[in-house]
């Protein structure tokens, strides 16, 4: 089985950890939104949704705090690899549903994101990253420059997801001005 450098492991179970912190506070600030947005995907009923909300929100956080530990770093990209695919089944079932452009309650204060095949892309990444974060780690001492190596790593792949939702909005933002004008 391959077996990721300990600076690049760092670094992918670090950025990983910042996404799923950063996730788990914006549900926990808007909890009435995030139920709000649950509500949209129309597969719990309305009584499960304030524990379903509370536990996602929780399980973000233990996964944010897993991929920080070594000994449970492997463990929490499994965690992270099943939630990603959850969210990733939950977008795919309301567009199979025909619930396309409900807010998918992953942007947080940053406002409502619609619901689209392109977050479904998203979160395939993301799983295919968490993958690679529960890959063993080979053993090596690190040195002073492996922690600037993977503080830039983390920097740096915080601002490509970040660009990358940039894009995501602003491609849903056409589209709808597309469609005002067109109308």
């Amino acid at each position: 089985m391959p077996a990721l450098d300990p600076a690049a492991a760092g670094a992918l179970r670090g950025a990983l950890a910042l996404l799923f912190f950063g996730a788990s506070l914006h549900k926990l600030r808007d909890r009435a939104g995030f139920r709000s947005a649950l509500a949209g995907y129309g597969l719990l009923p309305r009584a499960a949704l304030p524990a379903a909300s509370a536990l996602l929100a929780a399980g973000e956080l233990a996964i944010a705090a897993g991929l920080l530990v070594p000994q449970t770093a492997r463990s929490a990209a499994l965690g992270a690899v099943v939630l990603i695919a959850l969210y990733a089944g939950a977008m795919l079932a309301a567009l199979a549903t025909g619930r396309r452009g409900i807010d998918c309650g992953c942007a947080g204060p940053a406002g409502a994101r619609p619901l689209g095949p392109g977050l479904v892309v998203r979160n395939a990444l993301l799983a295919v990253a968490a993958l690679g974060a529960a890959l063993p780690v080979a053993p090596r001492s690190l040195a002073w420059f492996d922690a600037v190596t993977v503080a830039g790593a983390v920097a740096v792949l915080a601002c490509l997801f970040a660009a990358a939702e940039l894009s995501f909005e602003q491609s849903a933002r056409g589209r709808l001005l597309r469609r005002r004008r067109e109308a």
